[in-house]
């Protein structure tokens, strides 16, 4: 049976209104990172893999995640020990131009849960590629963030944005849901 691993997505301090000096500040995400780091938690616990991956523009001028910023760090609430890889990828996916697809098939996973944000950016992207290359996702929906969006000149709120990429992605694409049900794969 080959293992479940633990995807983390862009827990970034850019992303927390309450990190000072934050670019990019999500609706959600100290929630969506207390849910994550009890998934982490376990994982650890079980002796499961977990993979951090973290995104850096390639230049200055990006609005955030600037190149080798603190804003562009994992955030403390999730931080990786030695032991975890980090991914840094330049990309919205994160298995383009990246290690993460051969980190895993060394580790022979075959399953993963992911977390993280924004979540019709960078999980909807991981999600859907993953299943591409044949991984079954499970998407911890109260372990991603997202924010407003604008369309048209009407604001969409960060909870409709969040709410219609999972439920896209649980069409067709990977089993969504909460923390403590998906908490029950690796018990």
């Amino acid at each position: 049976m080959s293992p479940t691993a633990l995807l983390l997505i862009d827990f970034q301090n850019d992303y927390y209104s309450t990190y000072a000096g934050a670019k990019w500040a999500l609706s959600g995400i100290d929630t969506a990172a207390s849910n994550a780091a009890i998934l982490l938690a376990e994982f650890r616990k079980q002796g499961l893999p977990v993979i951090h991956v973290r995104h850096e523009f390639p230049t200055n001028d990006a609005p955030f995640f600037l190149p080798e910023s603190a804003g562009a760090k994992i955030h403390h609430s999730v931080a990786p020990i030695d032991v975890e890889p980090v991914v840094l990828k330049h990309q919205i996916n994160s298995f383009r131009d990246t290690e993460l697809h051969q980190i895993l098939t060394n580790l022979k996973v075959g399953k993963l849960v992911i977390a993280g944000a924004m979540s019709h950016m960078c999980i909807d992207a991981v999600t859907r590629a993953a299943v591409d290359f044949g991984y079954e996702c499970n998407v911890a929906h109260d372990a991603c963030a997202t924010l407003d969006l604008e369309f048209n000149g009407e604001t969409v709120p960060a909870k409709h944005v969040h709410n219609a990429f999972m439920a896209a992605l649980s069409f067709g694409y990977s089993h969504v849901d909460s923390t403590d049900n998906l908490l029950k794969l690796v018990r």
